[in-house]
C-alpha cells in the first residue's frame, strides 16, 4: 500500500503517549491485568485513550492535540487519576519507569491482538522482551518536508531526551550501569535506529518509502521503530528514544521542551541538518544512555565535547523567548531543575539502595506515579 500524503496538521501541537507498567502490590512484580484493566476503564468516560501494549502486564495512554504546557498538564492528571483509581480496584499498581527492574521476559504473555502476534511470530523472544516502557511525543507539522526538516534537526538533542527521561537502570534483577538500558532492547530490531537522510518529503514518498514496501519488508510506518519517525497520517514528528518517566509532571515537561525547541529550530537560525551530522549519533546516543547527565556528548557542527548536562543547560538558556512564546516557562524549568539535581534512575538507584530491595524500588515508583513528587 502506497504511503498516505503527509496530513498538515497545525504546527507545534502536541500529544504524548505513555506506556505503563502493571504490577502486583503483593509481590511488585508484573501482572497480566491489562484486559481486566481495559474492560474497567471501558465502563465510563476515560479522559483520554487507553489501549493494550504487546504484552498484558502493560498499557498506553495518549492525551488529545494540546497547543499549550498547561492544557497537557492537567489531562495528564486526569488520566493518572483515573489509571490510579482503576488500579486500586483491581489492586494493581501504575507506574513508570523504562523497564521494571527483576520481570522475567519469558513468563510474559502476548494480548490477544492481530498486529502483536505478526510481530510476534517475526521477532520471536524479542517480542516479549520488548515488555519495556516509553514516552512518545508527537509534534505537529505544516508539511512532510517540515516534518523531515525538523527530524534531521533535532538528531544532536537526541541525548537530551534520553538523559532526562532516563529511568531504566536495572533489568532482570541487576543494575546494568546504563541509565536507560531500555534502548538498548529497541537496538535489537532490524528498523531501529536513525531516519535515512532525506529532507523532502516528495523524496522520502515516492524513492525511500516505495523501495522499502516493494521488498515486502515494510507495510507502513509502524514497521519503523526509529529514534524520530513522521507519521504522515497525524501530521506529525514522533519521538520515541524517552523512556517513561515516573511522574506526569516530567512527561508533561519533556514534551513541551521538545515543542520549545522545534519552535527555535524552525526560526532557521542554524546551519541545515547534514548526513555528516550522523557521524556522532550513535557514540553521543550511547554516552546518554550509559551515563545519563554525566555522558560526554560531541557538538557534529563544531566538534566541541561537553557534558550532555551543560549541553541541556546551554541550550535552555538559549529557549527563553520561545518559552515565553508557547507559555512553556514553568515545563522548562522543570527541565532545567532535572538537570541540576539528577533525574529517575539516580532516584530509582538510591530507593534501591535505602529501602533495600528491588521491590521496595518499584513500591516507590507506584507511590512517584500517584503523588507526582517527582
Amino acid at each position: 500500500m502506497p504511503l498516505e500524503n503527509f496530513k498538515a496538521s497545525k504546527p507545534l501541537t502536541l500529544g504524548v503517549e505513555l506506556e505503563l507498567q502493571l504490577v502486583s502490590l503483593s509481590d511488585f512484580d508484573l501482572v497480566e491485568a491489562s484486559p481486566d484493566m481495559l474492560e474497567l476503564l471501558g465502563r465510563g468516560k476515560f479522559p483520554g485513550t487507553v489501549v493494550p501494549e504487546i504484552t498484558e502486564s502493560m498499557i498506553e495512554i495518549s492525551t488529545d492535540v494540546h497547543s499549550r504546557h498547561a492544557g497537557l498538564l492537567s489531562q495528564l492528571h486526569a488520566i493518572r487519576d483515573a489509571l490510579v483509581h482503576a488500579g486500586d480496584m483491581l489492586n494493581v499498581g501504575v507506574c513508570g519507569g523504562g523497564t521494571h527492574p527483576f520481570q522475567q521476559w519469558s513468563e510474559r504473555r502476548i494480548f490477544s491482538k492481530p498486529r502483536f502476534k505478526e510481530v510476534s511470530a517475526l521477532y520471536g523472544y524479542l517480542a516479549k522482551q520488548f515488555t519495556i516502557f516509553g514516552q512518545h511525543v508527537h509534534v505537529g507539522c505544516e508539511s512532510g518536508d517540515d516534518a523531515l526538516f525538523l527530524l534531521h534537526s533535532l538528531n544532536r538533542y537526541i541525548p537530551h531526551f534520553i538523559a532526562l527521561s532516563a529511568s531504566s537502570p536495572f533489568v532482570q534483577g541487576s543494575d546494568t550501569l546504563f541509565n536507560s538500558a531500555r534502548l538498548n532492547s529497541v537496538f535489537a530490531f532490524p528498523l531501529s535506529g536513525r531516519a535515512p537522510f532525506v529532507l523532502r518529503w516528495s523524496d522520502f514518498e515516492g524513492d525511500y518509502f516505495a523501495h522499502m514496501e516493494r521488498t515486502g519488508i515494510v507495510r507502513s510506518m509502524k514497521d519503523f521503530y526509529w529514534d524520530i519517525r513522521p507519521k504522515p497520517e497525524f501530521g506529525t514528528i514522533e519521538l520515541r528514544v524517552c523512556d517513561t518517566p515516573l511522574t506526569v509532571e516530567r512527561a508533561a515537561a519533556l514534551a513541551c521542551y521538545l515543542q520549545t525547541l522545534c519552535l527555535s529550530l524552525l526560526q532557521r537560525n542554524e546551519p541545515p541538518p547534514a548526513e555528516s551530522d550522523y557521524l556522532v549519533y550513535n557514540y553521543n546516543r550511547f554516552q546518554a544512555c550509559r551515563f545519563g547527565l554525566d555522558g560526554t556528548v560531541v557538538d557534529p557542527k563544531t566538534y566541541e565535547s561537553r557534558t550532555v548536562r551543560e549541553d541541556i543547560l546551554a541550550t535552555l538558556s538559549g529557549l527563553a523567548p520561545h518559552a515565553e512564546a508557547l507559555e512553556s516557562d514553568a515545563a522548562l524549568q522543570h527541565i532545567r531543575d532535572v538537570a541540576q539535581a539528577g533525574g529517575d534512575a539516580s532516584y530509582l538507584r538510591r530507593e534501591h539502595r535505602e529501602r533495600g530491595s528491588a521491590e521496595g524500588m518499584v513500591e516507590a515508583a507506584i507511590e512517584q506515579f500517584r503523588s507526582g513528587t517527582s
